[in-house]
């Protein structure tokens, strides 16, 4: 069998990778070449249609002074700017499993597929070459750990629906990082079939995080399991104004240091996913605070890679995202200014001050409720139509409760001034920057499936386990 094919036959996710051992990056026999990138941090802000990143910078300017990092690379022209095309194997508009794959496979899959191919091929996780090569492996997230961006750079699933099947692939795969939320998948108490996957990994070598401090206090001398919340992460805006929330709760940035300050012992280097995934919630619920500050605190993973890839000089980061969605923006209403600017005052999502009405509520309760976290002053009509409109205890998919997220960002729009284009995904050509060795090879134009390959040149992986 030919060495090519063995690698894309599937068969490191099917006997996980410590069948065959590890060994040393290929470049020059021993060493990488130089201009060659020894650790990769590939950052993703999920469903970040660019008037999210328009809005976020203007935020940060005018509540704090200064520019959102992203912008700012852009204004210094410290990276490489590129346009990315999204389409996956079945639409113009690709969902994040699809996306991800074509990242993670090197091939357009179907929407809903990780690396699954259109005709049942099944290429080899980019994760679990790099594992391969002697490299330190993970990802971190700010959904389920078991979600589709994550899990589209470590297995093969036809469906990224399996999460609770993702959840035990991943103690096979025993990668070296792995945090974020989902605990509902690791619970016995919370599992259809009730095992304990926390109790098993322990047994499987892993140390087990389940909140900040003890996240903190990880060696990293043994493979790392964070679960902080058992769906995703809370949103920033609501941990920040949340004492309790904010010292439990990890930012993306705090997981982000810590998994640089572990997978960096590799004397070989490290590969990494950083996924902002709750970017993508806030654009299907037209969440203007959730999403905004979500999209803060992306740039703040951003701002702690590009820290350290500037002083290590070994280190390729890319940054994007895998499509847009609802495409937000900034639109002028004769007081734009000052209707944005409650936003930087603003103390909680829209879903968490929804989640705190119950069908009982007077129209004044509900006004009040608003004006006090988001200083947001609705009329009684206003009102009375989100008590109408009040249905919990459904199923769905983003919004289990059925809150009315559409009905108030149509009427946000006049008080703060931002509107949205629809609720879902967008088959816009997305943004691309990257920094460090290989980025200046990057083209103008690039399609999602080409930086499989990329990443893999840049860092001297022999073309064996090229796609």
């Amino acid at each position: 069998m030919k060495r090519r094919d063995f690698f894309k036959n599937g068969f490191l996710t099917t006997l996980g990778l410590g069948a065959i051992g590890s060994y040393p990056v290929l470049a020059n026999g021993n060493e990488l070449k130089k201009g060659q990138a020894k650790n990769i941090i590939f950052l993703v802000s999920d469903g970040m249609s660019t008037g999210t990143l328009n809005m976020a910078d203007i935020l940060l300017r005018h509540k704090e002074g200064r520019p959102s990092k992203w912008i700012s690379l852009y204004e210094s022209s410290t990276v490489k700017r590129s346009l990315m095309d999204t389409t996956s194997a079945s639409s113009f508009v690709t969902d994040s499993a699809a996306a991800g794959s074509a990242w993670g496979g090197g091939i357009r899959v179907k929407n809903g597929a990780l690396n699954i191919g259109p005709n049942g091929e099944k290429p080899v996780p980019i994760l679990q070459k790099f594992k391969s090569q002697g490299k330190a492996v993970g990802c971190v997230t700010t959904v389920q750990i078991t979600h589709a961006t994550p899990a589209s750079f470590c297995v093969n699933k036809s469906s990224r629906n399996a999460m609770a099947e993702i959840a035990e692939d991943y103690r096979e795969l025993k990668f070296d990082v792995m945090m974020g939320g989902g605990g509902n998948f690791f619970s016995s108490e919370k599992r259809s079939d009730q095992k304990d996957l926390f109790g098993e990994y322990r047994q499987s070598g892993f140390e087990v995080a389940r909140n900040k401090s003890e996240m903190m206090d990880l060696k990293g001398d043994k493979p790392i399991l964070g679960v902080f919340a058992d769906d995703g992460l809370p949103y920033a805006v609501d941990r920040i104004n949340d004492e309790k929330l904010n010292a439990s709760v990890p930012s993306l940035a705090d997981m982000t240091k810590k998994a640089i300050e572990v997978l960096s012992k590799n004397k070989n280097g490290f590969v990494m996913q950083v996924e902002g995934g709750k970017v993508d919630w806030a654009a299907h619920g037209n969440d203007a605070p959730a999403l905004l500050y979500d999209q803060v605190d992306f740039d703040d993973a951003v701002a702690v890679a590009m820290d350290f890839a500037e002083k290590d000089k070994e280190t390729l980061v890319i940054i994007t995202t895998d499509h847009g969605n609802s495409n937000p923006g900034l639109f002028p209403s004769g007081l734009t200014e000052k209707n944005f600017e409650k936003l930087y005052t603003t103390t909680a999502s829209n879903e968490w001050v929804l989640n705190q009405i119950n069908p009982d509520y007077s129209t004044q309760q509900v006004i009040d409720l608003f004006m006090e976290y988001q200083q947001i002053n609705f009329k009684p009509e206003d009102a009375q139509i989100l008590l109408k409109n009040y249905v919990r205890d459904a199923d769905g998919l983003y919004n289990p409760n059925n809150l009315p997220f559409m009905a108030l960002a149509s009427m946000q729009s006049s008080h703060n001034s931002v509107q949205w284009a629809g609720n879902n995904h967008s088959g816009d050509y997305v943004e691309l920057a990257m920094y460090g060795p290989g980025s200046e090879n990057l083209p103008g134009f690039v399609k999602n499936y080409e930086l499989h390959d990329f990443m893999l040149k840049a860092s001297g992986v022999h073309k064996d386990l090229w796609v």
